[in-house]
């Protein structure tokens, strides 16, 4: 009878003990009230993109991601982003390393039409402009406190393109990833929210109603020629810019040359969905609470909003400018300079959108267009200045 004590004993200590073990490893036991912030945002970002149809091939993987991120577990299990040895880890390596951006820019250049520029090369200048965003921002991070490599990883969230925040970001600081990509990518997908406004608040009615010449046909061998033009004159002036913007003309050669039909179709469509899926989930889960809610984090998504802003109200004014040196039947829409950022075609629609409202025959996507591609090239050429100096 003894015996069966000590036995019964022994066992009812093992299972306690079990369970113990057990509970310690659970993501209950483990949770902070900073996880349970992290876990809502994620939410909201899947919320926006379902509900709201936000941008939601970005949005879904970032807001997902940011759950994966943010599952409470106990360190040294080799699951967590930042766990050498980790599957999200390894992932994490195209974030951190800076391999997904090119990928993603040879996608880019294999979907785009350059025609609108082409067809009208001083709407680069507005695409220009908008980069002001990116410089104006650097000289405010640096009066926010930030060290200048800190400085240049914030100021690239004016450029609105997620891909080359990233890349630069990996070069300069890779610590301020989590919090500049998702930055980026959040200011990104809420265009339809942020431009209109400032469309509106710096144009007239009149300079809204005004009605752009269709662009002249844009021959092949244009097409073909401009890619190799292109590369060559951006990356003599900054060569620290050669992955983004090689992969971006190499992408659209594919597309305009007519003997790689096959490659084209492969960069711009199953090759870049991938890498979209990769880079967003390892993005979201870089969000972990402990690396991702700081104060520092607030100073990004703030100047980063700022960044936006400026890059959004120089383009618009730019087109102003640009205006007073015109012919009156050569005028520029002003509504088209927001599309100076990089968001392709999001800034464009937007234009477009908001010169429909005042004159529903008025299509501006074409024009539109033009400034929009330009910025995705702006960008990548601002991006590369930064590395020069930076890097």
């Amino acid at each position: 009878m003894l015996l069966n004590l000590l036995c019964n004993y022994s066992f009812g200590e093992f299972l306690k003990q079990t369970m113990e073990s057990f509970w310690q490893f659970t993501g209950f036991y483990n949770c902070e009230w900073t996880n349970i912030v992290m876990l809502a945002v994620g939410c909201f970002f899947v919320w926006l993109a379902i509900k709201k149809n936000f941008e939601p091939l970005l949005l879904v993987p970032i807001g997902f991601g940011m759950l994966i991120g943010n599952i409470p577990f106990q360190p040294g299990m080799e699951i967590g982003i930042y766990e050498p040895g980790s599957v999200l880890n390894i992932l994490y390596n195209g974030v951190e390393k800076g391999w997904y951006p090119p990928l993603i820019f040879l996608g880019i250049g294999a979907m785009t039409d350059f025609s609108a520029l082409l067809a009208n090369p001083k709407l680069m200048v507005i695409g220009a402009c908008a980069q002001f965003g990116i410089f104006g921002a650097y000289m405010l991070a640096l009066l926010c406190g930030f060290d200048p490599l800190s400085a240049g990883c914030v100021a690239i969230i004016g450029g609105a393109d997620g891909p080359t925040a990233i890349f630069t970001t990996s070069k300069l600081n890779p610590a301020m990833l989590g919090a500049v990509a998702v930055s980026a990518y959040s200011y990104m997908a809420l265009i339809p929210l942020i431009q209109p406004p400032i469309m509106r608040l710096f144009t007239t009615k009149e300079e809204r109603l005004i009605k752009m010449k269709p662009a002249r046909v844009v021959s092949q061998n244009e097409k073909i020629i401009f890619p190799i033009v292109g590369l060559i004159l951006t990356c003599f002036v900054v060569p620290s810019g050669l992955p983004l913007l090689g992969m971006l003309f190499f992408g659209n050669l594919l597309r305009e040359s007519g003997v790689t039909t096959r490659l084209a179709k492969t960069a711009s469509n199953a090759m870049t969905d991938i890498v979209t899926i990769l880079l967003g989930l390892t993005v979201g889960a870089s969000t972990q609470a402990d690396k991702f809610l700081t104060l520092d984090t607030i100073k990004i998504f703030g100047l980063g909003f700022v960044a936006f802003i400026i890059a959004s109200c120089a383009g618009v004014l730019s087109v102003k400018i640009f205006n007073i040196f015109l012919k009156k039947d050569k005028k520029i829409n002003p509504l088209i300079g927001n599309a100076g950022v990089s968001a392709v075609p999001m800034a464009a629609r937007i234009s477009n959108n908001v010169g429909l409202e005042y004159d529903p025959t008025n299509y501006l996507l074409m024009h539109a267009m033009g400034p929009n591609v330009a910025g995705v090239i702006g960008s990548a050429v601002a991006a590369g200045v930064l590395l020069s100096f930076l890097g």
